[in-house]
């Protein structure tokens, strides 16, 4: 561990505030068109920067409308969050964005979960906070039910959705990772990768569980490409950049491409 002979993958997520819908059908496209790898978007109720009030869409119904305008890429919420809806809820829901996205008979969507933090959309949409311990539990239950509503839904998902969860805390969150998932991803610099990856390996032994197929993930903005060397180097394969509408700036995106098609040339 980790999974290191996979090709270098590059994630945009489209941050879904501050711009009309049709700004991001039409990002949408052009990426996909551009050769992005996974397009994302977050899982929030509210702006999370500017205007706290701005313009702002709910994911998974946007996550529906990509399964049906997309062809290529793999996409999913950078992360969703465990709190804002019943477990079971989750895995039909992901379920059938699997099927709507499926070309060839293989969807395409990816479950990337969390436990939540953002209080605002809990206060004001009405949700339980909690503390950070109790939503890690919850989502601990959560992932449970998520993986057996899975092998009783019918039809089945297309292909066994590929679990992607975020975070880094060593005493909860590693260890869902090393349980459940098939991605980790985190905004951890890669100098103290090695280590996070250790307290992974310690709980995948625990668990009785083969963590040598899981995908590193981490986080470019605001990062060159030494930085993203240097987390190449520690492991990472799947390399992740907020993009923010409505003035997208394609450029940006062509450069990582570049250094993504460098890396796996």
């Amino acid at each position: 561990m980790p999974l290191l002979d996979t090709p270098v993958r590059l994630g945009v997520q489209l941050q879904p505030q501050h711009a009309p819908y049709s700004s991001f059908r039409d990002a949408v496209l052009r990426l996909e068109e551009m050769g992005v790898d996974i397009l994302f978007n977050w899982d929030h109720f509210f702006p999370l920067s500017g205007d706290p009030d701005g313009l702002h869409f709910e994911s998974w119904t946007m996550l529906a409308a990509w399964a049906e305008q997309t062809e290529r890429v793999e996409f999913g919420a950078l992360v969703n969050c465990n709190s804002y809806r019943n477990p079971d809820l989750q895995a039909d829901m992901a379920r059938t964005i699997d099927h709507i996205s499926a070309k060839d008979g293989v969807g395409r969507f990816i479950f990337a979960t969390g436990s939540g933090w953002f209080a605002r959309d809990y206060e004001e949409y009405g949700y339980e906070f909690g503390t950070a311990g109790s939503r890690l539990d919850d989502l601990a239950a959560g992932l449970e039910r998520i993986e057996a509503r899975w092998q009783k839904l019918n039809p089945a998902p297309t292909r066994d959705i590929p679990v992607m969860i975020g975070g880094a805390g060593e005493q909860k969150t590693l260890r869902l990772v090393a349980r459940h998932a098939d991605i980790w991803h985190s905004y951890v610099r890669g100098t103290d990768l090695s280590h996070k990856l250790e307290v992974i390996e310690r709980w995948a032994d625990r668990e009785q569980r083969d963590t040598s197929n899981l995908v590193i993930s981490n986080e470019l903005h605001q990062r060159d490409e030494a930085h993203a060397d240097g987390l190449y180097d520690a492991g990472v394969r799947l390399f992740t950049i907020g993009f923010q509408g409505p003035d997208w700036d394609y450029d940006l995106i062509r450069s990582w491409l570049r250094w993504r098609d460098t890396k796996n040339a």
